[in-house]
């Protein structure tokens, strides 16, 4: 790559470079994102990332809706990990509230992350092969996904958005056949993961793509931030729900899946497996599973239960207040940090003590990840943009906020 770049000087030079816009509009850029790339030919000069298209402005939003409202929103920040951005919100409202979240409610919570987690890698391999010409490994992968999301949609009605948080606990409970059918996906799931190993963990074409390309070394992911899959493979072995564990992850067995080389064929182990560490992580989670409440009793932030309402004025009056007004933590800010499939997921929420925040900003993942493809692409030649762009999983719900 180097040698490519260093042969490519002159041709800079002399002025025969030509600029090419890749997206917003392109398939493979994971969402509406543009790269203006200077190209000698096939070789890259220079990439420049440019986002904005699909600017919704949330953070000001959060602004004016109350804390509840705002589960809603941060939902689609990340539209393929919502109950890690769910979670995010409301540990750092529960942190600065001094709220206790009931043991159940933790694990069930637990049991949703890890889900969303095999989900969204599911979809990024799934994906990844499509773009290199494999789709029936597309095939496996959807499949698959479909499992998972019918169990969110058993659960809650919805499929990739659950919304089962509040703060305090959980709005619902798990449904009779829940714990049953996921222990059939826990079952089922460790065969597709192994045929997804065959197709492609040594498919000749598959490391030949992937092997050497977009190579972010430790080093950098210091200086741009990159998290998750990225820091990982590059052999850093930084996890959040080892770092700063939260829901009680410190107390479940499981290692941190790391690789060396900090290739795009090194991110695409560590997420394999990480998959499989995500359903070891269920599979305890279940069986720790006990009868118990699902939300607070702190009458400050948890509705009243809907049986009292029909022979309590009180518990009309509270609910009343609380569904109309909101919640008002204490004034006050916070940082609070969670493991999303792409990497370190904080919210920094400032309080005034109203009913809403008075300032509330996402640290999300994927907006590192965009604006280092600026640092590793020069060097390389145009097919293996697609490649690179895949490797670091950027969301662009997830960039523009």
């Amino acid at each position: 790559m180097s040698e490519n770049l260093k042969n490519s000087k002159h041709v800079e030079l002399a002025g025969d470079v030509m600029e090419l816009n890749l997206g917003p509009q392109h398939p493979s850029t994971h969402g509406v994102l543009r790269l203006k790339l200077r190209l000698d030919g096939e070789v890259i000069l220079s990439a420049e990332p440019v986002i904005g298209y699909l600017h919704t402005g949330v953070e000001k939003e959060c602004e004016t809706r109350t804390y509840h409202q705002i589960f809603t929103l941060v939902d689609r920040l990340d539209y393929l990990s919502g109950p890690a951005e769910e979670q995010a919100f409301a540990g750092v409202v529960e942190t600065l509230m001094k709220i206790e979240v009931p043991e159940r409610a933790q694990t069930i919570r637990i049991i949703l992350l890890e889900l969303s987690r095999v989900a969204s890698h599911l979809l990024w391999v799934g994906t990844s092969a499509l773009e290199l010409n494999m789709s029936s490994v597309f095939m496996y992968c959807m499949a698959e996904r479909e499992k998972i999301l019918d169990l969110f949609e058993e659960m809650s009605g919805a499929r990739m958005f659950p919304t089962c948080w509040r703060i305090g606990g959980l709005a619902r409970d798990l449904n009779d056949g829940f714990e049953q059918h996921t222990k059939q996906w826990l079952n089922d799931f460790p065969y597709t993961w192994k045929d997804l190993d065959n197709l492609l963990t040594e498919n000749y074409v598959w490391c030949e793509r992937l092997e050497g390309v977009a190579v972010i070394d430790a080093e950098l992911c210091k200086q741009y931030m990159c998290t998750g899959p990225i820091i990982r493979g590059a052999g850093v072995p930084y996890d959040i729900r080892k770092i700063y564990p939260y829901l009680g992850y410190e107390t479940y067995q499981f290692d941190v899946p790391t690789q060396t080389e900090g290739d795009s064929y090194a991110r695409y182990l560590v997420r394999m497996e990480e998959m499989r560490q995500s359903v070891s992580i269920i599979e305890q989670a279940l069986k720790r599973l006990k009868p118990g409440p699902i939300i607070t009793d702190d009458r400050k932030v948890a509705l009243p239960p809907r049986h009292e309402l029909a022979r309590s004025m009180e518990a009309v009056i509270h609910q009343f207040k609380l569904v109309s007004e909101g919640i008002h933590p204490p004034a006050g800010e916070i940082y609070r940090c969670v493991e999303s499939a792409r990497g370190e997921l904080g919210y920094y929420l400032v309080s005034d003590g109203s009913n809403r925040p008075y300032r509330l900003r996402v640290r999300s993942p994927s907006f590192p990840h965009v604006e280092v493809l600026q640092k590793v692409l020069p060097g390389h030649i145009l097919s293996d943009v697609v490649v690179a762009i895949g490797s670091v999983d950027p969301i662009l719900g997830d960039v523009d906020r």
